[in-house]
């Protein structure tokens, strides 16, 4: 009877030595005349432990971590393949304290299945949404994502319902959905870990909104930096479609829908929607102007469905359950659950998935453990690198969009990235100018040079011209109310957090505004 061992193949895992690790474990195995069945599953964001290696048996799978290719000898000799006690033991998985506190929906078989196994997927209940889809009017399948109160997970958390309703409401031959998984914010990864640990998901999710709206074909949009995601996600098309979930018609019902991967150029702009449409379009990533939507004429001019990876992802489990069953997740009118991802100065980094309403000092200390360093925590930047930087005043907020708009706070795609008492924020600032400058795509004017002049500016002040403050405002405000896009609209949110709670870093002696 063959032994059932689990290591991570995506890429957070692989560059901390995961192959390595796999490779040493079948070489020690056949040594020693042991049968292994090595499933090559994903990561479960636990990433302070990886390579995390899972052993199935009797009682569940047990993990072990981080483990090196030194130690795979040790384990065997160990009987690691029979659960027992070894230094890097950290007891069945589902009880470690990390996972078990969280919600996972969207994040369920993350860790669990072979990403590339269709037999796994549905043993997992995967496609359930869909086959629930198919057996529903085009309509009602609407109206559980709007029931539902799915809102975009990209940033600009928008109802997905109304997008999808106004698509399908559009008169056209042709209609597009488009998944926007161009991850480029500091500290994201769930995008990346769902298109590796988890790409039939998204497939479905994709194949629900088509349904929905009437498109017939759809494209995901990866970024150029994730070659594992592209790799992945063309097999597992390759392997729906020849299984029927994907092409001329979806489960025999007469529905069609074809997907394809589109690797982006490496624009950091390209993750705003329009700009993506021009990417795939074979054009320069530029924003374009609205209106007109994109629901009504985004892709080759046509209506289009655009969401990111998570967004989609949330969709198979409100299907296959029900709009109340994810609605009843969550505070306010933020529903559900948002894989938070936690990074920066941080003991436990990873991947975190909870219902709104969890706080950023329990998300940092119940789960991160604290600072990596062991020195106080000083600023939290939430939502990539056009995030506001958060003084510990409001780590008690509930995370949910409308109480973290109401202290100047975006919760954006998730990100968390946590800087100790070391960091100057005067320094982030002036990056938070710099990068802007650097990947704006050139447009709009105040995007354009407003970032260049802010660099100078905080500069300025950084050398004691202290009215130099009141020019860094008043540029702020006209890139914030003046730009084409969020690019240049967010790129004030660092700048003036910094500025407003840490005036010591710029030089200033006392705050003078105490809103982000």
């Amino acid at each position: 009877m063959s032994i059932k061992i689990f290591i991570p193949r995506d890429s957070a895992a692989v560059a901390l030595g995961a192959d390595e690790v796999a490779a040493a474990l079948l070489a020690q195995a056949q040594q020693r005349g042991l049968a292994i069945d090595l499933v090559r599953n994903s990561s479960r964001g636990l990433f302070w432990l990886e390579p995390l290696v899972e052993v199935q048996t009797p009682a569940g799978r047990v993990a072990y971590g981080p483990v090196t290719p030194e130690d795979v000898a040790d384990l065997l000799e160990a009987q690691c393949h029979t659960g027992a006690d070894h230094r890097l033991k950290q007891g069945l998985v589902e009880d470690i304290p990390y996972l078990k506190q969280q919600e996972r929906l969207s994040f369920a078989r993350i860790g669990v299945t072979d990403p590339l196994s269709l037999a796994d997927y549905e043993a997992h209940a995967g496609f359930a949404g869909l086959r629930r889809a198919l057996d529903m009017p085009a309509t009602e399948v609407v109206q559980q994502v709007l029931d539902s109160g799915l809102r975009g997970r990209g940033g600009a958390a928008f109802p997905a319902g109304i997008k999808w309703k106004t698509v399908a409401a559009a008169q056209a031959a042709q209609k597009y959905i488009v998944c926007n998984a161009d991850e480029g914010d500091s500290g994201t990864y769930s995008d990346r870990m769902t298109l590796e640990g988890d790409p039939f998901m998204l497939i479905e999710g994709m194949s629900i909104a088509a349904i929905a709206t009437g498109a017939t074909q759809g494209y995901i949009y990866i970024r150029s930096e994730y070659p594992q995601a592209v790799a992945v996600m063309r097999e597992a098309i390759a392997r729906a479609t020849a299984a029927g979930f994907l092409g001329a018609d979806i489960l025999e019902s007469g529905k069609t829908f074809h997907l394809e991967v589109r690797k982006a150029a490496g624009a950091y702009v390209c993750g705003e929607e329009t700009a993506m449409l021009e990417s795939i379009e074979g054009k320069r990533g530029v924003v374009r102007a609205k209106p007109p939507i994109p629901a009504l004429k985004g892709l080759f001019g046509q209506p289009t469905v655009i969401n990111n990876v998570i967004t989609l992802a949330s969709v198979p489990v409100i299907l296959a359950r029900g709009a109340d069953f994810y609605k009843n997740y969550g505070v306010g009118r933020s529903h559900g659950t948002l894989p938070f991802q936690l990074t920066g100065n941080v003991k436990r980094g990873g991947l975190i998935e909870k219902a709104f309403g969890v706080t950023l000092r329990q998300l940092m200390f119940d789960f991160g453990g604290g600072s990596a360093s062991g020195r106080p925590i000083k600023a939290v930047q939430v939502g990539g690198p056009l995030g506001a930087y958060v003084p510990e005043q409001y780590w008690d907020v509930p995370l949910d969009y409308e109480a973290y708009a109401a202290v100047g706070i975006t919760v954006g795609h998730g990100g968390i990235v946590v800087h100790d008492d070391t960091a100057d924020l005067s320094q982030l600032a002036r990056y938070a100018m710099e990068f802007c400058a650097i990947e704006s795509c050139g447009k709009c004017t105040p995007c354009r040079i407003g970032s260049t002049r802010g660099v100078e500016v905080i500069d300025r002040l950084k050398s004691g011209d202290h009215k130099a403050e009141a020019l860094l405002r008043d540029l702020c405000d006209t890139m914030t109310h003046g730009s084409l896009c969020a690019m240049g609209g967010l790129t004030p949110n660092p700048v003036l957090s910094a500025l407003n709670h840490y005036p010591q870093d710029f030089g200033l002696a006392a705050p003078v505004a105490k809103v982000a």
